[in-house]
């Protein structure tokens, strides 16, 4: 469990790394709240983006969108519904998009997937 914990943390970083640097404003990492949790919150121009995060080192196991099951859909979509009302966003254009890191040793591989809902 701890190994997935710290290919999970390094996966976020890269993310963030690498929203930053086509422009992204990261507005909240690990937002937490009883609906569920979101890995990152960020803005893209116009579009408040909730983003799910998933690294692997294989795909052994699938793709890591693969994990992005609907039960998890679902949180994720409660949980932005969530910080849109405490935000007072209700109004805001909103996107989910998934993200996928390939880790292997100091490479890794990102895909992005805009808009998976």
């Amino acid at each position: 469990m701890y190994q997935r914990h710290i290919l999970g943390i390094k996966g976020e970083d890269i993310a963030v790394k690498y929203l930053e640097e086509k422009g992204y404003n990261i507005l909240e990492r690990n937002f937490i709240c009883r609906q569920g949790e979101i890995d990152v919150i960020a803005l893209d121009k116009n579009y408040i983006v909730f983003i799910e995060i998933k690294s692997r080192t294989s795909t052994e196991y699938g793709l890591p969108s693969e994990a992005v099951t609907e039960k998890k859909l679902k949180h994720i979509l409660k949980s932005a519904e969530y910080y849109l009302h405490i935000r007072n966003l209700e109004k805001a254009n909103v996107r989910i998009d998934a993200i996928e890191i390939y880790i292997k040793g100091n490479n890794y591989y990102i895909n992005h997937i805009k808009q998976i809902v």
